[in-house]
């Protein structure tokens, strides 16, 4: 993986916290992203270059009046007032690639010396087992920092540690033991015929970057909700504010962000297309 920066921009040493999505059901962790992004003013730096992410191209996705910018699969966004390094993916992993992709992050994430990593992501609601939707919409997480992937930080703050994360469990230690270079990706044939459903979650991208980050000795905290395929925005808002309160922002501390506010990047006007035609009824 190779970052290519632009041309007079660098990397910031204060911004030792790295917040990138985990591709999965509905973008949730994507469009948190672009909510950061928007929100924070950040500034883009550069591209990473990566062999295991499909190729694409769009439009600017946040200026109202493009500047003739193009936005690139991985690309990576700084706020120095805000401490924050924020990437951006627009497009999926090559299939079978994504411990590979995994790996080169962390290594990234360690060259640029990240201290902190915030994974978000979603998960299939059809999967939720205990569902308890009084307080809201629940933000659930998984940390390094006990060996069962509690945090007395999240706890604080409301979140609910991933009791489905077992270090012992055979695809959970298969993922650490590959992100620690002591199985390849072959022994995976071995698992393959006796696969059940406690194998959904370690079978996610956030499982793979969550064990390569933390083969690093990184800090790494995923933060999760449940959600279906369709209208996701509100769980977007409810996650980016979830990763907010982790780090210790908020819109209203937002440098350079003079309502206090969510930004809402501009995309967002066709993210679900146009509105219908009226003149159809």
């Amino acid at each position: 993986m190779e970052l290519n920066l632009e041309e007079g921009k660098h990397l910031y040493d204060e911004c030792s916290t790295l917040i990138l999505p985990a591709l999965s059901i509905g973008n949730v962790g994507q469009l948190a992203v672009d909510l950061l992004i928007a929100s924070t003013k950040a500034e883009r730096i550069g591209y990473l270059d990566d062999p295991n992410v499909l190729p694409c191209v769009g439009n600017d996705a946040y200026t109202p009046a493009p500047q003739g910018d193009l936005a690139l699969p991985l690309e990576a966004y700084e706020s120095p007032s805000n401490a924050l390094t924020l990437i951006q993916q627009r497009s999926p992993v090559v299939k079978g690639m994504m411990v590979e992709f995994a790996k080169n992050l962390a290594d990234f994430a360690v060259a640029c010396g990240k201290k902190h990593i915030v994974i978000l992501s979603s998960l299939d609601f059809g999967r939720w087992q205990t569902i308890d939707m009084s307080s809201g919409l629940q933000i659930y997480y998984l940390s390094n920092a006990k060996v069962d992937g509690a945090d007395d930080n999240c706890e604080k703050l409301g979140f609910k540690r991933m009791k489905e994360y077992d270090p012992t469990q055979k695809l959970w230690k298969y993922l650490n033991d590959l992100a620690e270079g002591n199985a390849t990706e072959d022994d995976i044939s071995s698992l393959e015929d006796d696969l059940g459903e406690e194998d959904y979650y370690p079978s996610l991208p956030f499982a793979a970057m969550f064990s390569c980050f933390k083969a690093k000795g990184l800090k790494v905290t995923c933060l999760l909700c449940y959600c279906s395929e369709g209208d996701n925005i509100s769980d977007a808002f409810h996650l980016a504010e979830a990763a907010c309160n982790l780090v210790g922002q908020s819109p209203e501390s937002f440098k350079g962000n003079e309502g206090g506010r969510w930004v809402i990047p501009f995309s967002w006007q066709s993210v679900y297309g146009p509105p219908p035609d009226m003149s159809l009824f």
